[in-house]
């Protein structure tokens, strides 16, 4: 039988194991999984990886990618838009592959004239085809506080998510011959830039240069449900299932989840390419027929 002192020790030595594993589990950071790719100091990594800055100036946005490539995943991260007067500014988060015929899954923030709200326009590319937007007014303040923007994309759908709430799900329509991004790995991007051209009611309203700099921040990302892929294999075997902890591989958006869905497009949609008939007189896109 061990001594008092000895078992101590042992508790001591488990307690600082646990302590440890702990530590390394949820220490990942900015540092850790992005790079800052362009902006010439204008992005920034602060409290010790916790918090990722970018700032665009009449000189220049700013942007960063993640060092690792995803074939599948549940992906959130927290962002607060630019506060004030945003008008031409835009905010770009999303997951790209690389190549002519790319895949993508797109948030973009377009900014506002102080007062306004924030427009936040979807799409959803497939083998270099995007033209599939969807956009929504939120119903809280995006630039007074964090809020956790989320996509699950599995082989079956991409759900766009906020706060946990469902505003988009485009499913796997191959069936009836519509291309579903599932075979490139993707990297995840954000970038702020100023788009006055075309963001803030078809470009009529310009940038306010005397407001610069306009500054968007970023925290608490999570891949941990997520497919690294490298070197030509995914971290998750072919074998992976619900049984192992990815539930999301096949997630699919339960009764409440469809009645979330569909209180925020009944009250929050503002555009739907599905409903658009002017830019499709031959016909809507098939996977528009879908329920």
């Amino acid at each position: 039988m061990a001594s008092p002192s000895a078992s101590s020790l042992c508790i001591t030595t488990l307690l600082l194991v646990v302590v440890s594993w702990a530590t390394s589990a949820s220490a990942r950071n900015f540092y850790q999984d992005f790079d800052i790719t362009w902006g010439d100091g204008r992005a920034q990594i602060l409290n010790n990886g916790d918090l990722l800055t970018l700032s665009l100036d009449k000189a220049s946005g700013s942007g960063f990618q993640s060092k690792n490539e995803y074939l599948f995943g549940k992906i959130d991260m927290q962002l607060k838009l630019v506060p004030g007067n945003s008008a031409g500014t835009v905010t770009a988060y999303y997951l790209s592959s690389n190549g002519s015929t790319w895949d993508e899954i797109d948030y973009e923030f377009l900014g506002n004239l102080s007062g306004d709200p924030y427009i936040l326009h979807t799409n959803v590319f497939s083998q270099g085809k995007g033209n599939r937007e969807q956009q929504f007014y939120l119903w809280f303040d995006p630039t007074a506080d964090f809020h956790t923007y989320s996509i699950l994309w599995n082989p079956q759908r991409i759900i766009f998510s906020v706060d946990g709430t469902p505003i988009r799900e485009f499913k796997n329509a191959e069936s009836i011959g519509v291309p579903f991004p599932k075979a490139q790995p993707m990297r995840i991007f954000s970038s702020l830039w100023n788009a006055d051209d075309w963001a803030t009611r078809g470009g009529l309203v310009k940038t306010d240069w005397t407001q610069a700099p306009f500054t968007a921040s970023y925290r608490n990302f999570n891949a941990d449900n997520a497919c690294a892929w490298s070197s030509g294999s995914s971290s998750c075997t072919s074998s992976s299932s619900s049984s192992d902890g990815n539930e999301w591989l096949s997630e699919e958006l339960d009764s409440t989840s469809q009645g979330r869905l569909k209180w925020v497009q009944s009250n929050y949609m503002i555009y739907n390419y599905c409903t658009d008939a002017k830019r499709f007189p031959q016909g809507f896109p098939p996977e528009c027929t879908m329920s």
